[in-house]
């Protein structure tokens, strides 16, 4: 058997074309007034000329979701890619809409997130790495704030902050436990103004989800001024704009806001923008991004982070509804692996083939094809092909989506690239050109918070009940009072099940969802509520992906995947 080639060899033989040849595919001018090049294969696409193309009609839109994660993978931003080029393939024209990784999982446990195989964007290092500087601008800005709020202490404290009730932190690009809680001026000048701090990782900060949220940089500019950073002795919230900070944070961000535009390996555009975790924000790409794309292209093929319970979930409540979008398709990727370890089945027995296992797994599958539902969409399953699935696992799972009358596709784009997922292609079409479906969001604005999340919990996870203590309540409905009461809720939990215990496969019902806290972003519009033990700066695993990459003689990267 031939040696199969990395990730990062696939991609480093590549035969990249110049950005401004990708952009001409799409009708992107090769002027200065439409986009600015940040290099030879990577631009970053102006206002200037994005201003040009509201008149025009949107393409379809297809957002890739996928079924619950395991350590044994399911591939949704490889098939994201994969039908993307599939599509071309077939002779339509479409652009893949991704989020920009986080250094901390890159360098932690997931690894990258440019695709995988012949499904992947390039150039992969950037991409992986520090890209555009975005998520810098983001830090940038998000600690700008951080500072002016200490400054403003320091120097008199005219808004009369209670430094016991400042609910913003500090954050940083990179998995790193020991700086979740700090200590902040304990000696030196400022030593007086002793406090506890902390740091959340990037893509967990508000102004991320701002970024990716906002229409345009006045919007920006806003939305940053909405953000409370902390209350007043008298418990009133102070906001960003108060402090004269939403100025200042948007000249930051004024260059990253702008939309990113690469390839892929088939030479067909790709949209990279923004990058919130799902399990801890709404975790999708930018909507200016997620726009332009529809603005350029027939049909737009989008990823939501996680499983469909958190990324589609937040996808079609919160980013549909800030945006006005309204999906043609729904696709739910899903790997025979996955379906075997939610069967029960341990990471190191899965290259046997195992039925029974499967057959007990797809109860995951079939969860999730049932939340789709519930918004009024009608999913379409892909199976993304692994070497070891074998012929009757593959049937049991088409027998499995033929019984539940939902569309199905075996694909091979991991190894065959845009070839390998025409049939998919080909189906999201048909399913796109139906007539117009029933899209609806899972609640309504005018309920209360404590109802939205118990929606959430009881339709999506099928808990049997949400519980919190009276700290938790009490913030709940002083959000309400405030003016918040019409705002989305964001649920933080764990990505791994349905429950919040990771250990819980398959798909659990009749268990408790436990809040252990609430964020009130009102900058982005949404309120956090953090279940279980999830973490807003993550921490490393014990071997951590940084142990393997490494610049070879060559001065190449290698071990980055």
């Amino acid at each position: 058997m031939a040696k199969i080639k990395s990730d990062i060899e696939i991609a480093r033989k590549a035969k990249m074309k110049p950005i401004g040849k990708i952009l001409a595919k799409i009708n992107v001018p090769d002027k200065s007034s439409a986009f600015s090049p940040m290099g030879r294969h990577i631009a970053k696409i102006n206002f200037e000329f994005l201003d040009k193309l509201k008149k025009k009609k949107d393409g379809k839109l297809i957002l890739v979701t996928a079924i619950t994660p395991t350590p044994a993978g399911e591939g949704k931003t490889t098939t994201s890619v994969g039908l993307s080029d599939g599509l071309n393939t077939i002779g339509k024209k479409s652009i893949v809409c991704l989020r920009e990784p986080s250094l901390g999982p890159s360098f932690g446990m997931k690894g990258g997130a440019a695709g995988g195989g012949y499904a992947q964007v390039v150039p992969m290092e950037q991409i992986n790495l520090h890209f555009t500087g975005d998520f810098h601008a983001i830090t940038s800005a998000h600690n700008l704030l951080s500072a002016m709020i200490d400054n403003h202490i320091y120097w008199g404290n005219k808004l009369n902050i209670d430094e016991n009730k400042i609910v913003w932190k500090r954050v940083i690009d990179m998995n790193d436990r020991a700086l979740r809680f700090i200590d902040i001026n304990t000696s030196g000048v400022a030593k007086d103004f002793k406090r506890v701090d902390g740091f959340d990782i990037t893509v967990a900060s508000e102004v991320m989800a701002i970024f990716c949220l906002s229409n345009n940089l006045k919007d920006l500019e806003k939305k940053i001024g909405n953000i409370t950073f902390a209350y007043d002795k008298k418990g009133n919230p102070l906001y960003a704009k108060d402090i004269n900070a939403h100025g200042p944070m948007t000249v930051l961000l004024k260059e990253a806001i702008r939309p990113n535009v690469t390839q892929t390996l088939e030479n067909n555009p790709a949209i990279i923008h923004g990058g919130p975790f799902a399990n801890i924000a709404h975790g999708c790409n930018s909507v200016i991004a997620t726009k332009t794309a529809l603005k350029l292209s027939d049909y737009v093929v989008t990823e939501a982070g996680f499983g469909a319970d958190l990324g589609a979930e937040k996808f079609l409540n919160i980013k549909c509804r800030k945006a006005g979008l309204v999906p043609s398709c729904v696709v739910i990727v899903a790997t025979i692996r996955a379906l075997k370890m939610h069967g029960g089945v341990e990471k190191e027995d899965l290259k046997k083939e195992d039925v029974k296992a499967l057959k007990k797994g797809l109860v995951n599958l079939e969860r999730h094809i049932e939340n789709v539902k519930k918004f009024g969409l009608e999913p379409i399953i892909a199976i993304n092909h692994f070497v070891l699935d074998t012929k009757s696992e593959i049937n049991t799972v088409l027998k499995f989506c033929e019984q539940k009358r939902v569309q199905v596709s075996e694909c091979k784009h991991w190894a065959k690239g845009g070839n390998g997922a025409t049939d998919l292609a080909k189906k999201v079409v048909a399913a796109c050109n139906k007539r117009k479906n029933k899209f609806s969001f899972l609640y309504k604005d005018d309920l209360k918070l404590w109802d939205k999340i118990e929606i959430i919990a009881k339709k999506i996870y099928k808990a049997s009940k949400i519980t919190a203590n009276d700290e938790v309540k009490n913030q709940l409905r002083n959000f309400e009072k405030n003016g918040h009461k019409r705002l989305p809720v964001c649920i933080a939990k764990t990505q791994y099940s349905f429950s919040t215990d990771p250990k819980n496969k398959g798909a659990p019902s009749n268990h408790e969802i436990p809040i252990r806290e609430v964020r009130l972003s009102s900058g982005a519009e949404f309120v956090v509520v953090v279940c279980g033990s999830v973490m807003t700066m993550p921490g490393l695993p014990k071997v951590p992906a940084a142990d393997n990459i490494k610049l070879n003689k060559k001065g190449e990267i290698e071990g980055l995947f």
